[in-house]
C-alpha cells in the first residue's frame, strides 16, 4: 500500500505536499505545526503592529500540534499509539525544551515513542514547534 492522505481537519501544508503518505506498514506525516484548522491562527502568538512575533506561548503551540497529529493519524486510520518516531523542532530550545519535555512526558506515557529534538533558525510560519512524525499501522 502506498497511498496519500488529506484532511479537511488539519491545516492546510504550507507547501505542495500531503499530510501523511502511508507505505507498506507504516504512515509517514509531513512536518506538523501548531496552526489553527480553518483559520491558520497560531495559538499563543502575540504581534506587534508590523505583524511581527513578539510573544508566543510554547505550551499552547505545542498542544496545538498534538491535537494536529492526532487529527492527522485519525484520518489515515492510525491512533497516537501507533507513533514509533517524532522528530521535533523548536526554535529555542534553551528557553523552551524543559517546557515541551515535560508536555511530551504528559501526553505521551505509555507510547514509548523515538524521539529526536532539534534547534532550529526558523520554520515556515511564525512558529515555535513542529513535530515530523513517523507511525507503525502495520494491515490496519
Amino acid at each position: 500500500m502506498n497511498s496519500a492522505v488529506t484532511s479537511d481537519r488539519a491545516p492546510r501544508p504550507v507547501g505542495a505536499y500531503p499530510h501523511a503518505r502511508r507505505v507498506g506498514d507504516f504512515l509517514f506525516l509531513s512536518g506538523v505545526g501548531p496552526r489553527v484548522p480553518g483559520t491558520n491562527e497560531i495559538p499563543g502568538n502575540r504581534y506587534d503592529d508590523h505583524g511581527n512575533v513578539i510573544e508566543y506561548d510554547i505550551v499552547a503551540q505545542t498542544l496545538s500540534v498534538f491535537n494536529n497529529v492526532r487529527t492527522i493519524l485519525e484520518e489515515a486510520g492510525a491512533r497516537w499509539e501507533d507513533i514509533v518516531d517524532v522528530t521535533v523542532f523548536l526554535t529555542n530550545m534553551r528557553r523552551d525544551f524543559a517546557t515541551f519535555n515535560k508536555l511530551w512526558a504528559e501526553h505521551f506515557h505509555g507510547v514509548n515513542a523515538c524521539r529526536t529534538t532539534i534547534e532550529v533558525g526558523a520554520l515556515p510560519t511564525p512558529i515555535a514547534v513542529e513535530l515530523k512524525v513517523i507511525a507503525y499501522v502495520g494491515s490496519r
